[in-house]
């Protein structure tokens, strides 16, 4: 990680190395997925507890934001917080909870801001040279959450806070026995409302002060037990349940080509609740070989409420509904780890998942889709020669429909589609030349793929599209050439990437494919017609002159270009992103830390509209009160900065937050 961590361990298991800064929080091993060798930081990152605590980042968007190449982004419509690596969206760049796919069966997103970090050890992010053993879909990379594991016979810790417009509260027990281990947590994170910046011009339908229907509740219990044998082998069952509810604000843009400037949206979401359980295991066969299996099952209840006015209180008119999903996946994955002599490493993989989606509105029967996708995947680390190392990655995809249904509100009957498959085929490799102990350069090429989602083969996008049951995967090749190292007593660490990508098969929508004499309009239709390219550069540096002080700085420049349609704008993604922080601490005592990102400006519309460039910073300061507690407080967006991520939905103005925190 280029701005708050370089050294990397086997299995990509990053840590800070500033006394200030040192992560105790114990990491859930078997969450990790397993990489051959200790690649560079340009390949794999993370953040960990500490750091998010540090910077108050209580969701998986706001604490990945930390990262170069990473840019938070928002689903302004669907008030829905999303990232992108080095270009590629939540669809490319799957999202994982312990090595185990959480993402959305039927469209491949998810909401970032549903997954607070209360309960996590860690966050890694995997970038372009990415494991073949984390499945199908990872085009642009994966984003795995870690969970905690104690390793002590007694943890208790947690916080209760304010925030402007809600509240926190999050506890987390652990205990670790010798061979058993249990772990749980529970935790509520409300938000009636975020202020606005002083800034911001009313609008007909925002007026300002309390953003209208900006709330969110999210609650979360997660519960682990686990036998430890002997060592290196490991047990372990979870169960996570979580609860969210929240409301979408209204479009408050200029935009007069934007529909949604005369015809607002007044949606709220009364469930967005997922629940998952899982067994996950490692058995150890003997000191060079071992068995890793995943098993789970993840359940996905969402219900969108689409209402007639800003009283949201009756659904009536034409544009009125209410949408359920019930979704589950369930599946399987078993790796299998061959260890020759002390370098080279073998790692095998068979993963298959079942995904079904079953949506309808009220009055109507229940549609019902379903996928069933299979991975074969071989990973293999070779020692060439001293401080040279080949890594190589090989996997074949399959995704197959086992069924497809839509509701025709013409004939008031459920219509069947035919089964359809797809192969996909990936293949990579990488090369790390170790200069010295504190030096290394890694080049890496990869071909990786992303299967047509459920929503892009079927979806009539209410009534002004076709469905395409026959998409085809889409392709990228990927270039990257990273540098990492120390100096100064591992005080002064850099980092710096190039990377480059060619995505073709890019699945795009083409007007006029069809007319529809009934209405009277012109279909479109999703195809295989696309060809882009992303390119740019990370930079990094940390620099801790004494124990007491840490700083960092990172920048990164990121341009996509539109091959196949140069008038039409990728959006969501900055040219340019600048984040820095400075930290100072007093032993245990005091900590103070300011940091600041820039932005520049950003595409909204493919058409060309914008959101302009912002510049923000945050500051925070903890005190160590008493024996197990200690008290902090922070404030974010101190200039007040009215900023967008997306045009039309302002971003919260100044805010702030105390929090009372516990360890024991």
């Amino acid at each position: 990680m280029t701005l708050l961590s370089h050294a990397v361990k086997l299995k990509a298991q990053l840590t800070d190395s500033s006394e200030t800064q040192q992560d105790t929080t114990g990491t859930f091993k078997l969450g990790e997925v397993t990489v051959s060798t200790s690649l560079t930081p340009p390949i794999f990152n993370s953040v960990n507890a500490r750091q998010m605590e540090m910077f108050g980042r209580n969701d998986a968007a706001q604490a990945l934001n930390l990262l170069p190449g990473i840019t938070l982004s928002k689903v302004g419509q669907r008030n829905e917080a999303m990232l992108y690596v080095r270009g590629f969206d939540l669809r490319r760049v799957p999202l994982l909870i312990d090595g185990i796919p959480v993402y959305v069966p039927y469209d491949g997103y998810v909401d970032l801001a549903r997954f607070t970090t209360f309960d996590l050890a860690s966050i890694q992010i995997s970038k372009d040279y990415t494991s073949v053993n984390y499945g199908p879909n990872a085009m642009g990379g994966a984003i795995n959450l870690i969970t905690r594991k104690p390793t002590k016979s007694l943890e208790i810790n947690g916080a209760t806070g304010w925030l402007s417009g809600g509240f926190r509260s999050n506890f987390n027990v652990g205990s670790n026995l010798g061979k058993f281990y249990i772990q749980a947590g529970i935790s509520k994170y409300k938000r009636d409302y975020f202020p606005m910046s002083k800034d911001f011009k009313p609008t007909a339908y925002e007026e300002g002060g309390h953003r209208e229907n900006s709330y969110s509740d999210d609650e979360k219990v997660s519960l682990k037990v686990a036998f430890t044998p002997n060592e290196g082998s490991e047990y372990a069952l979870s169960y996570n349940y979580q609860h969210g509810n929240k409301g979408t604000p209204v479009y408050a843009g200029s935009d007069t080509l934007n529909s949604l400037l005369k015809k607002p949206r007044y949606w709220r979401w009364p469930k967005w609740d997922k629940q998952s359980i899982a067994f996950l295991s490692n058995t150890q066969i003997d000191s060079s070989q071992s068995i890793k299996t995943r098993l789970y099952y993840d359940k996905f209840i969402n219900t969108l409420n689409s209402y007639d006015d800003d009283t949201y209180s009756s659904m009536e008119k034409g544009y009125a509904f209410s949408s359920l999903y019930n979704d589950y996946t369930l599946g399987a994955i078993i790796e299998y780890s061959k260890q020759f002599g002390q370098i080279d490493h073998l790692i095998g993989s068979l993963q298959y998942k079942q995904d079904v989606h079953r949506e309808h509105d009220l009055g109507e029967p229940i549609a019902k889709m379903a996928d069933a996708t299979s991975t074969a995947a071989l990973e293999y680390q070779l020692n060439l020669s001293k401080g040279l190392k080949l890594l190589t990655g090989l996997s074949f995809n399959n995704r197959s429909s086992l069924k497809a249904q839509h509701y025709n509100s013409d004939t008031k009957q459920l219509e069947t589609y035919t089964s359809n498959h797809n192969n996909a085929i990936n293949v990579q490799g990488a090369l790390q030349y170790s200069i010295d102990k504190s030096n290394e350069l890694s080049i890496s090429i990869a071909r990786k793929t992303r299967f047509a989602t459920t929503k892009d083969r079927y979806s009539f996008s209410m009534g002004t599209a076709l469905p395409n049951p026959d998409l085809k995967a889409e392709y990228a090749i990927n270039y990257d050439l990273s540098y990492n190292g120390s100096y100064l007593n591992n005080t002064l660490k850099s980092n710096a990437a190039l990377f480059y990508s060619k995505i073709n098969n890019t699945i795009l929508s083409v007007d006029n494919v069809s007319f529809d004499s009934t209405s009277g309009t012109s279909l479109r239709q999703l195809q295989n017609v696309g060809q882009s390219e992303y390119m740019g550069f990370e930079l990094g540096i940390d620099y801790n002159p004494i124990t007491a002080i840490a700083t960092g700085i990172n920048y990164t420049y990121i341009k996509l270009n539109n091959i196949s349609s140069p008038n039409l704008f990728f959006t969501d993604v900055p040219r340019s992103k600048l984040f820095g922080f400075v930290q100072y601490s007093l032993k245990s005592i005091l900590s103070l830390q300011i940091n600041g990102e820039y932005d520049s400006k950003r595409f909204s519309t493919s058409y060309g509209t914008t959101a302009g460039a912002f510049t923000l910073f945050n500051a925070s300061a903890k005190v160590h009160v008493w024996k197990y507690f200690s008290l902090e407080g922070g404030i974010n967006n101190i200039f007040d900065k009215n900023y967008q991520l997306t045009e039309g939905f302002p971003e919260p103005g100044r805010n702030y937050f105390v929090n009372l925190r516990y360890n024991l």
